[in-house]
């Protein structure tokens, strides 16, 4: 008997492309890594050589953990075949709500400063933003209305809504202790934090390797070899450690810094104190809520479901899936993560206006598919969506760096998620 002929090509037989399927690492995020090293060198060059400083490369991670933490959600919303078009009109409304929290509702009963306003904050835009986008849901998923209309109509409601909460007044300042959700000098975690986070990431990472390769054996799957699982720990422990670095190699300044020296009973010396920033709390919760949203959408029924329903909803219908429950707690998700925002988005800018989160929508729903997210659904990955953020911020910053205008920003930012739409349709095309 004839042995059955294949009709799929056989992979390459070079070196490299035996190293990479070994490692089992994604092309499609290797793709993404060397385009953000073209844009980071790119920028660097063009810049004089301020692109790639500790200073604007700390900056540059604080001014992406916004879009990136809607990233994660809008991932699973377009995996099932759905889009928001509202994300940056919720982060507007919800800013401006608990812009008024604490600046003009909790301070009468609780007084200024108080130490739990800004959990009180937190906890409210986590409300809002959830029960705004299980509304939005709901529409969708029971009562059969496009995900495009409702979400469409939630840009221009949500919108007019932040304008009607204070008649389009600007709210200031923020409480103090809410104002470190926004990085800066409040929300700058210190040296000894930031390598103490980072020794742990690193633990977290090995603990994860070696616990993902006993769960293979346990189950028969087969395994990377050993020193390919060694050359993710390296390559991975490395960039956290560098990362630690580059936080803590961008210094306070001179006037904050003597201020904390007095502060803790320290002398001033002639040359000053090199006081590190360290990693900014608005960037380690973005890492958090990466890592859950990842667990999430692997580890957990409710990821699984939400990945069958965007391979073939009729399907997953007759599985006995409650799609239109899962559909709705999507979006509850995806305005959550749009509260959480709002929080880094306020107190970023210590005040609440009108104008935040406009274009938002753009930049959110660009980074999932630049990250790998198929607009036909049933396709993407939480990390991809996180570094699409990362390369789409990078663009921004690197342009306004050489002072590029507004409108020509725009018009690269539309023209690159143009490209990543064809590329999918490129690559979709390509694995069938």
């Amino acid at each position: 008997m004839n042995a059955p002929v294949s009709t799929t090509a056989p992979p390459p037989s070079t070196a490299s492309g035996s190293f990479l399927s070994k490692l089992e690492i994604d092309v499609r995020m290797l793709g993404m890594l060397a385009a953000l090293a073209v844009i980071w060198i790119g920028f660097d060059l063009l810049s004089g050589g301020v692109f790639l400083t500790p200073r604007n490369l700390w900056n540059l991670s604080v001014q992406t953990a916004s879009v990136a933490i809607m990233a994660t959600g809008m991932v699973l919303v377009i995996v099932t075949r759905n889009i928001d078009l509202s994300v940056g009109a919720i982060l507007g409304v919800v800013g401006m709500i608990i812009g008024v929290a604490q600046v003009q509702w909790l301070p009468s009963y609780l007084g200024l400063e108080h130490p739990l306003t800004a959990p009180l904050v937190v906890l409210l835009a986590i409300i809002i933003g959830g029960a705004i986008g299980l509304f939005q849901g709901w529409l969708i998923a029971y009562l059969g209305i496009p995900s495009f209309i409702v979400t469409l109509g939630g840009l221009l409601v949500w919108r007019g809504a932040a304008w009607w909460v204070t008649a389009g007044q600007t709210i200031a300042p923020m409480d103090t202790r809410f104002k470190a959700f926004g990085g800066g000098v409040e929300g700058a975690l210190g040296a000894t934090t930031t390598w103490v986070i980072a020794a742990i990431a690193c633990g977290l990472i090995v603990v994860g390797l070696g616990l993902s390769r006993r769960r293979r054996l346990s189950f028969g799957f087969p395994v990377r070899p050993g020193w390919a699982d060694a050359v993710i720990a390296a390559v991975t422990c490395g960039a956290v450690l560098a990362a630690a670095a580059i936080a803590n190699a961008y210094p306070l300044p001179a006037g904050t810094a003597r201020r904390w020296a007095e502060a803790q009973g320290i002398a001033w010396p002639e040359g000053g104190l090199f006081i590190p920033h360290g990693v900014a709390l608005p960037v380690l919760i973005a890492v958090v809520v990466g890592l859950v949203m990842t667990f999430i959408a692997t580890r957990r029924r409710f990821g699984r479901y939400v990945f069958a329903i965007g391979g073939n909803p009729e399907a997953a219908e007759l599985s006995g899936i409650n799609t239109r429950w899962t559909l709705m707690k999507v979006f509850g998700l995806m305005g959550l993560l749009c509260g959480i925002s709002a929080c880094i988005s306020t107190a970023r800018l210590n005040a609440a206006t009108n104008a935040a989160g406009t274009l938002d929508e753009l930049y959110v729903i660009a980074s999932a598919v630049i990250g790998g997210t198929s607009l036909a659904g049933g396709i993407g990955t939480i990390a991809g969506a996180m570094l699409g953020a990362l390369v789409m911020q990078s663009l921004q910053s690197g342009m306004v760096l050489l002072g590029v205008d507004t409108p020509l920003q725009n018009i690269v930012v539309g023209a690159v998620l143009v490209l990543a739409v064809w590329v999918d349709g490129l690559y979709r095309r390509r694995i069938k």
